[in-house]
């Protein structure tokens, strides 16, 4: 069944003010989660409404956190989300780190007592939308080895980026930091698939197809299979958001796909860069269309963010599919 975006952020924001989420946080949380819906990336759109509702029922979350700047010096600041939903303490975060970046030409904001963030690139279109170029990083519950490993020490740490360009939606990047990210193992358990060899190994260590035994097993790192980079990836991101910032490490955290835990007290961290202190705005708008040109002279090249672009304006002029027994769960 077809909702539109407004009714579905309603009916999201309902569900966790009922489970004890206050109204910003509910709002900022729903507006990322159906974003993500729009976008096509299920794995952290609306099957991520249980699991957030548990969490603040369980106690795992704070529902009447407030976020706020504990911590400036010039452009470096520390925001505590206060052990609640990540997604508003991550919107004040970006909107300091762009106002901080206006004055100082670059900030570093950090988010600690932060809980799952979600699509990463989302919280960093507000800086593109103000002509910044704007990085953020995350960790999160321990899924993956380090080198050479095997039990699970980081989480699967994505990166994100954007490059915003003149009159055109930025380039957006956003990668987990595991070959695939942990949310494809979910949705491949709930609906009975199998994954490929190379996603995942069980609690034994092994490669494994089966989806259920992964997420009790652990991710492997982006490129394990000849190379330590994407473990090495993980381990800065790692550091960058904790030892950095203040926030835990992943294997002090309990996985979020569980109802009973801790409050995991992760971090996020977002860079953000004003071109104007550089090189300028021109040059650099100019010099990234001169980038974008040369990659399309190939053909079948996709520009980072052009799908998720391209689905969310259609979700917004046609609505978003919403399973029929889900709407009916919603609505009693």
């Amino acid at each position: 069944m077809k909702v539109s975006i407004t009714e579905l952020q309603r009916l999201v924001a309902d569900q966790l003010l009922r489970a004890g989420a206050n109204q910003a946080m509910a709002d900022a949380t729903a507006r990322s989660l159906v974003l993500a819906e729009a976008q096509g990336l299920g794995s952290h759109g609306l099957s991520r409404v249980v699991q957030y509702v548990a969490h603040l029922r369980n106690g795992r979350v704070n529902g009447a956190a407030i976020p706020e700047v504990v911590s400036r010096k010039g452009g470096a600041l520390l925001v505590d989300a206060d052990e609640g939903l990540a997604f508003a303490a991550c919107e004040l975060a970006v909107r300091e780190a762009v106002n901080a970046a206006k004055q100082f030409g670059v900030s570093f904001v950090g988010v600690v007592r932060s809980h799952h963030c979600g699509v990463v690139v989302d919280h960093l279109l507000a800086a593109a939308g103000a002509g910044m170029v704007g990085l953020g990083f995350a960790n999160s519950p321990a899924a993956m080895p380090a080198a050479a490993g095997r039990h699970a020490i980081f989480g699967t740490n994505p990166i994100a980026a954007v490059f915003p360009r003149r009159h055109k939606s930025p380039l957006a990047i956003d990668l987990s930091l595991s070959e695939v990210a942990r949310g494809k193992l979910m949705m491949a358990a709930k609906e009975g698939r199998s994954i490929p060899l190379g996603w995942a190994l069980d609690a034994q260590g092994q490669p494994t197809t089966d989806p259920k035994a992964g997420l009790e097993g652990s991710m492997l790192p982006l490129g394990a299979a000849s190379s330590p980079k994407g473990a090495m990836l993980a381990l800065i991101v790692e550091l960058l958001v904790t030892a950095l910032i203040g926030g835990k490490f992943g294997f002090e955290a309990s996985s979020f796909f569980v109802d009973e835990g801790n409050r995991p007290g992760i971090g996020q961290a977002f860079l953000v860069i004003d071109p104007s202190a550089l090189a300028g705005n021109d040059q650099y708008l100019d010099r990234i269309e001169v980038l974008v040109s040369e990659m399309l002279t190939d053909d079948g090249v996709r520009l980072p963010g052009v799908r998720r672009e391209t689905l969310k304006l259609q979700a917004q002029a046609q609505g978003i599919d919403v399973p029929e027994a889900l709407l009916k769960a919603w609505q009693t």
